[in-house]
């Protein structure tokens, strides 16, 4: 489920098209580097158990992306939802939402990467990861996606980088450790009358190892893997105006299981 929000003529957005090759090697970069190093394979978790299919007591037929159990967070941590459920359902809303934060455009900035690479890691994983992504993140890598040295567009421009969770998928749950995998849709570009990177969409699944740790589920380590991805369809491509109207004015979501 979700939750309410927190809070014409052709130009380079014209005919639908393929991902440039430099927008779609910044997302495996990103994706494996930002959202830590290696995934670790974990068995499907075993069928659940059903309700009392008695007369008396009828058991609930619910669609998988139904309203259902409690609230995803009772708080915040600076930008990020926080204070999860200890329970699968807690962790799912934790990765759908921590997958949001890491796949934003403030990652392409250093005191907003590092706090929201902070907020959402493990205490035992974050300095490390804040210290190599500081590496990573060089002007050649900003340069590729069109922003200067300091993370910022030139101007006229907005740069997009939102990622929307799909649905998650719990694949391992032990008490203070589950694994999630996380199907999401991105958007990356720069929306601008005189971009030559175009806002484009991409399809991938995220599997995060989270940690159960100061009362709230954390990453401890990520990965990243392309697809499932659907038929593109016949919908018209929007103008560089329409892109950046509307990225600044829908607003995100807090994601919930």
């Amino acid at each position: 489920r979700t939750r309410l929000p927190d809070s014409g003529s052709p130009d380079a957005y014209g005919p639908p098209r393929r991902a440039p090759r430099a927008s779609r090697s910044l997302i495996t970069v990103v994706g494996v580097v930002v959202l830590l190093i290696a995934a670790i394979a974990f068995a499907n978790r075993g069928p659940g158990t059903d309700g009392d299919d008695s007369d008396a007591a009828p058991r609930a037929k619910t669609a998988p992306t139904a309203a259902t159990g409690v609230p995803p967070a009772t708080g915040r941590n600076g930008p990020v939802p926080a204070g999860f459920t200890h329970d699968e359902q807690g962790a799912q809303s934790a990765a759908a939402n921590y997958a949001v934060a890491l796949g934003s455009d403030a990652m392409f900035q250093p005191e907003s990467r590092r706090a929201l690479v902070t907020a959402v890691h493990d205490p035992a994983v974050a300095d490390d990861l804040v210290n190599r992504l500081d590496k990573a993140y060089t002007p050649a890598l900003l340069s590729s996606v069109g922003l200067d040295e300091n993370g910022s567009a030139p101007d006229g421009s907005t740069f997009v980088s939102r990622t929307i969770p799909i649905g998650t998928k719990v694949t391992d749950f032990s008490g203070d450790k589950a694994t999630v995998e996380v199907w999401c849709t991105g958007l990356v570009g720069l929306a601008g009358e005189d971009s030559t990177r175009p806002v484009t969409h991409n399809w991938f699944t995220l599997t995060e190892q989270l940690t159960w740790t100061g009362g709230d589920w954390k990453v401890s380590s990520s990965s990243q893997k392309e697809g499932p991805t659907p038929v593109n369809g016949d919908n018209r491509a929007a103008t560089s105006d329409e892109i950046a109207d509307a990225v600044a004015g829908y607003g995100g979501f807090t994601y919930a299981r």
